[in-house]
């Protein structure tokens, strides 16, 4: 969640390192990318993994509450710029609408949405009352489930017809427009003890099934490219290495999500379905979990690879947050439904170093901001 650093051989892919000196005010944003969002969800995810932690939640939520705040700032920021870009430099967006390497991370945007949506409803009530954080959760998931479906069906489709794809050009970044919908029915659950009962809160709960479902088997068919690809041409490139991370997103969101449905299933659909899907989340997570446990310890491993080769600050670093994020809540998920406090300490643990990896991240980013390196025209 992250832009990819290729060299690009035209004007609309993002550097890995940009040059060095101040960019005129005038073009900062014309090299904007839906990139930028990956910042938001990560911020975002901070908030809500936090609240979902079983161990001291109630008395860091004023910190979870800051930090929700912070990331509704920079979504809005980001839209604004956003929406500058497409209006003053339409030419540069469509060349990364068309460009294979950027356009996959359109589905930043539906995930920054839901995600700042979900946090709103979380923790965000303590700031702005609890029906202004419904309202706000309810339009900001609408919004982002009609974008993330929007992508994941645009986004291939123009990698099919319009894209030139390369011979082991496959990245970890093509997950990201298939997994949005994932996080709607991770966060949609949320929604549905407002809604009316009887046919309103079913259709909610099977609508989120459905879009579990869309990203779950999208995922299985994209995860062989990636896997395939580093066994077939090896690593990464240094400055890609860490999009690996992204791979734990669809792991860990879907494991988020399983938990949360069988959450919110008494009362909205029949007993016995509500049974059948306490024991799938807890059956469907497990084995997930475990698979994750193994790619994080296979991704940590080509990252401290990368570093020792001189890997050096990119914006891919927001590539570690958001999927570490969605395996906190995947954990401590299952730490509700198995009551099994080793699932919680592991939660505990992963937050921690999300938490690190943010902070490192934003002072990152804030420093690039600040030189006007990051928003630098590509060489």
């Amino acid at each position: 969640m992250a832009t990819l650093t290729h060299a690009p051989s035209r004007p609309g892919t993002t550097p890995g390192r940009p040059p060095r000196g101040p960019v005129p005010p005038r073009s900062s944003v014309r090299y904007l990318g839906p990139n930028w969002y990956a910042a938001v969800m990560g911020t975002a995810a901070v908030a809500n993994a936090g609240a979902a932690l079983p161990f001291g939640a109630a008395a860091l939520r004023p910190a979870y509450a800051a930090v929700w705040v912070l990331s509704a700032l920079m979504l809005v920021t980001l839209l604004a710029a956003r929406t500058v870009h497409w209006v003053r430099h339409r030419d540069q967006a469509r060349r990364q609408l068309l460009d294979p390497a950027v356009a996959p991370f359109y589905g930043c945007l539906s995930m920054a949405l839901v995600a700042v949506g979900g946090g709103a409803l979380a923790v965000g009530g303590d700031v702005i009352g609890r029906p202004a954080a419904l309202a706000a959760d309810a339009v900001l998931w609408i919004l982002g489930t009609l974008v993330g479906l929007a992508a994941a069906a645009a986004i291939p489709y123009l990698m099919v017809t319009r894209h030139r794809i390369e011979p082991g050009s496959a990245s970890p970044v093509w997950l990201l427009p298939v997994v949005a919908p994932m996080v709607s029915a991770a966060l949609g659950p949320a929604l549905v003890p407002h809604l009316p009962g009887g046919q309103w809160a079913e259709a909610m709960l099977l609508a989120c099934y459905a879009m579990f479902g869309m990203s779950l088997l999208a995922t299985l068919l994209v995860l062989p490219l990636v896997v395939g690809r580093l066994f077939q041409h090896g690593p990464l490139p240094l400055a890609l290495t860490p999009t690996l991370f992204l791979v734990l997103g669809p792991l860990g969101q879907s494991t988020t999500a399983v938990n949360n449905l069988a959450d919110a299933a008494p009362g909205a659909v029949d007993a016995s379905y509500a049974h059948a899907m306490g024991a799938f989340a807890v059956l469907y997570g497990v084995p997930v979990m475990g698979f994750a446990l193994l790619w994080l310890a296979l991704a940590t491993a080509m990252v401290v690879r990368a570093v020792r080769g001189g890997m050096t600050f990119a914006m891919t670093w927001w590539g570690f947050t958001f999927p570490l994020g969605t395996c906190v809540t995947g954990a401590a998920g299952l730490a509700r439904h198995t009551g099994l406090t080793a699932f919680g300490w592991f939660a505990v643990a992963l937050y921690a170093v999300l938490v690190s990896v943010v902070a490192v991240a934003a002072a990152r980013t804030g420093s690039g901001l600040a030189r006007g390196t990051l928003l630098a025209p590509p060489r």
